[in-house]
């Protein structure tokens, strides 16, 4: 099988080098050098397509993939706009059952562990990530990068797989509020935003930021029977109920999310027999998590300014 990767920063090298893993041809194609003009001609030699772009020139290229009849990987956001994740839903629909989004989040066994939990009785729930952007890569500037822009850049879109979580979690899930912080050197672009959700008998927020020192990534479910705290960056998972608490033991090495992730894509390609995780991102299943996110984007009220120096 012969994919081809669109879209040659760090995310699009990790989709090249896993679908070789794996057994697959891939081609990873420079947007920079080749363009849709490039990229078009490229698919024709293609069974498949991954799309690792920035995610405001994304919709020509997943038009072009679904007329030709090629599955699509796209990683996420799959839009910021609400009105161009519908015009994406439409344009992806031939080829939606055999494409996915890249919310590799769903593979992370905590993940897992949640979404197969009885979360009945949860009331209250805090979701919560963040890095100090500085920090992420070495040779790897924050003002040269898609993150920057305010057209498709800032934190929310950038670490938004906690809005996928909330979504599968909690179906139904809307937006009331969102608040974010910005920073004078890059207008529009949010470096903290916490989201306000909620829908019947249940509240929650998703919180992200581009400046805590170190990584951390926690979900805390409270419910009036348990408890959930699992700490993701220091992959401590702890269930408390009436009889005290129990920690779980969920081991996770991160790049085999993303191989079990692109793993399911090529069975999804292929029309064979996938993993069977119920949380498998088939693309047309992944709509309303699609939907949340750019709703919260397009809620942001920005309520000041960080005046952290960012390079």
């Amino acid at each position: 099988m012969q994919v081809l990767v669109i879209g040659s920063g760090s995310i699009g090298r990790r989709h090249h080098d896993n679908l070789q893993a794996l057994g697959a041809g891939s081609r990873l194609l420079s947007w920079r050098e080749g363009g849709l003009d490039g990229a078009l001609g490229a698919m024709s030699a293609a069974d498949a397509v991954v799309v690792a772009t920035a995610t405001d020139i994304r919709l020509p290229l997943i038009a072009a993939a679904a007329e030709r009849g090629l599955p699509v990987y796209v990683e996420k956001p799959l839009a910021f706009r609400p009105a161009e994740v519908e015009e994406i839903a439409l344009a992806a629909a031939p080829v939606a059952e055999h494409s996915m989004l890249g919310l590799m989040l769903r593979y992370h066994p905590a993940v897992r562990a949640l979404a197969e939990a009885d979360l009945s009785d949860v009331f209250q729930f805090a979701l919560s990530i963040g890095h100090d952007v500085t920090e992420w890569r070495q040779d790897w500037r924050f003002s040269d990068s898609y993150a920057a822009r305010a057209e498709g850049g800032g934190v929310l879109l950038d670490l938004c797989h906690e809005l996928d979580l909330a979504a599968c979690l909690f179906p139904g899930i809307a937006v009331t509020r969102v608040e974010s912080l910005g920073h004078s050197s890059f207008p529009g672009v949010d470096f903290a935003s916490r989201v306000s959700l909620q829908r019947e008998g249940v509240v929650g927020d998703v919180a992200m930021d581009y400046l805590t020192p170190g990584l951390h990534r926690r979900a805390i479910l409270r419910g009036h029977a348990r408890m959930h705290d699992f700490d993701l960056a220091a992959q401590s998972y702890r269930v408390t109920d009436a009889s005290g608490a129990c920690d779980l033991a969920l081991p996770l090495e991160r790049n085999a999310m993303f191989l079990d992730a692109m793993r399911d894509f090529l069975a999804l390609a292929r029309g064979g027999v996938t993993s069977g995780n119920p949380l498998m991102p088939r693309l047309d299943l992944c709509l309303p998590s699609a939907r949340l996110v750019a709703e919260a984007w397009a809620k942001r009220g920005f309520i000041g300014t960080i005046t952290k120096e960012i390079p």
